[in-house]
């Protein structure tokens, strides 16, 4: 772990008592479940026709015991409900008229979903990530709900831990969170919370129809996404012939903009930047590291910057002693980082809401603080693109290419990155498990074709880092985890 500076209070929170549980807050808005994918969804899902591509989502809790196996049971029953996508399978459409759909799975049975496992060896956390890289990996049945969760017994020290898997197909890490909070309690004895009757009534699971419902329903879908995306292209047609009125010189060139905009996102690249990590596997490991959180704010507030303009400096620095002591230093790699879309009503929504942004981030900034602005300045550009706002009709596009042509297109704009870089909040507060406190949260995102997918997960007061990197690319991965620690104490030591 990065050494929190003197003068600091400890990490962590004293544990919340029922009586501080039961505080009033704010009621949250109910996630809506849309029957359908999105194109967004739907993209994700065909590309696994590419192993290399797989989008799987892992995250491994550290709890200070087992949880209660009779509690988390009526938890996991109590989330099922709350959460419909944990008992729906994806249904594709046979005619390609409309994209999958999610439908209640008729044969449903939660133990093939939860599962106990003991960690080999001495129990330590080494043992426990070498454990669940091969589960990291490993498709899900497609025929099935699209998660899995572990109870691991037998950590060090009478700990034990949780595995969460689920498909990136689901929702993104934002949404994630928010599907996933009625798996945790604000106090070690919170009672289960209730879920009303008339909650349960209105997202009861949907009744399995005969194939003519299928095909009506596909049909009546995408003719409504057609129109709807019809009538805003029209709109957006109309306010053009406005402004070129007025402006000609001005709307054409946002017109060209636009469309340069689209072509960088698309823009196929032949071989990643990294001079040393060339090669792709399926053979993952998994790494940590753990930040104080009041230490990178602090950063970023003195530098006049972003937590995760920070965080892509501190990583940006530590590749660089990598590329450096394999003496072949690289200026510049080109990253993935999800650019959340997530807003108003439509936030509410599970599924996928960001923008994929491809860019390169530079190595040959010695100066942290120089290093953390230039950040800064590339993020903020990438969140300017122009194509952010056609994102829904340019995946609609790449789909329409069908299952191998999208999984062809994807690859090219994917296979060839260096990495990803993702930073999702979760709570600021110690939240439980069935009676077990989680200590740590570890977040680990697919490399989909990169060579390591480096993702911070903020929990009570620690960035939790998560390195999911490909060993056939990375080679001495132990020495990319110090590296990035060196990089991380570097841009914490500005101030």
């Amino acid at each position: 772990m990065v050494e929190r500076r003197s003068g600091r209070a400890t990490a962590g929170s004293p544990e919340t008592t029922p009586e501080q549980s039961r505080t009033k807050t704010k009621p949250k808005k109910t996630i809506a479940f849309d029957e359908w994918m999105s194109d967004n969804d739907a993209l994700m899902w065909r590309i696994e026709r590419d192993p290399l591509l797989r989008s799987t989502i892992v995250c491994i809790w550290i709890l200070d015991g087992m949880p209660d196996r009779v509690r988390l049971h009526t938890t996991l029953e109590k989330t099922e409900r709350l959460v419909p996508r944990l008992r729906q399978r994806v249904v594709a459409d046979p005619l390609g008229v409309s994209p999958p759909r999610w439908e209640a799975d008729p044969f449903f049975d939660v133990g093939y979903h939860v599962r106990t496992l003991r960690v080999p060896g001495a129990g330590t956390l080494r043992d426990l990530l070498d454990m669940a890289a091969p589960v990291a990996m490993q498709a899900f049945d497609k025929d099935r709900p699209l998660w899995e969760l572990y109870c691991v017994e037998g950590l060090e020290g009478g700990r034990a831990a949780v595995l969460l898997k689920l498909h990136h197909a689901m929702s993104d890490g934002v949404g994630l969170v928010r599907m996933t909070e009625a798996l945790v309690e604000r106090s070690r004895d919170a009672p289960p919370r209730a879920v009303g009757g008339e909650y349960l009534r209105e997202h009861a699971a949907a009744p399995q129809h005969g194939e003519l419902f299928h095909f009506g329903g596909a049909v009546l879908h995408r003719a409504s996404t057609a129109i709807r995306r019809g009538r805003r292209a029209a709109s957006a047609v109309r306010r053009g012939l406005t402004s070129f009125a007025g402006h000609p010189l001005t709307t054409a060139g946002d017109a060209v903009q636009t469309l340069e905009s689209v072509a960088r996102l698309l823009r196929p690249v032949s071989e990643p930047m990294s001079p040393i990590w060339r090669n792709r596997s399926l053979a993952l490991h998994l790494d940590t590291l753990e930040v104080p959180l009041e230490d990178m704010l602090d950063v970023a507030h003195a530098v006049g910057c972003t937590l995760n303009d920070v965080f892509v400096a501190a990583v940006a620095g530590g590749l660089a002693r990598h590329h450096a002591e394999a003496e072949q230093p690289a200026k510049a790699l080109r990253m993935n980082m999800p650019i959340n879309l997530r807003s108003g009503e439509k936030g509410m929504h599970a599924g996928n809401q960001f923008v994929p942004a491809r860019f390169a981030i530079p190595l040959d900034i010695d100066d942290p603080r120089e290093r953390m602005l230039a950040v800064h300045e590339l993020i903020l550009k990438q969140r300017a693109e122009p194509a952010l706002a056609w994102m829904d009709e340019i995946t609609a596009a790449i789909n329409v290419l069908g299952e191998a042509g999208a999984t062809r297109l994807t690859g090219t704009m994917m296979k060839a990155l260096d990495l990803v870089t993702s930073n999702v909040p979760g709570p600021s507060f110690t939240v439980y498990m069935s009676g077990a406190r989680i200590e740590r949260m570890f977040p680990f995102g697919p490399p989909a074709g990169a060579a390591v997918n480096i993702t911070l997960f903020s929990y009570d007061g620690i960035a939790h880092v998560g390195v999911n990197a490909d060993r056939a690319a990375i080679g001495d991965c132990e020495r990319l985890r110090y590296h990035l620690e060196q990089g991380f104490a570097e841009v914490l030591g500005v101030i």
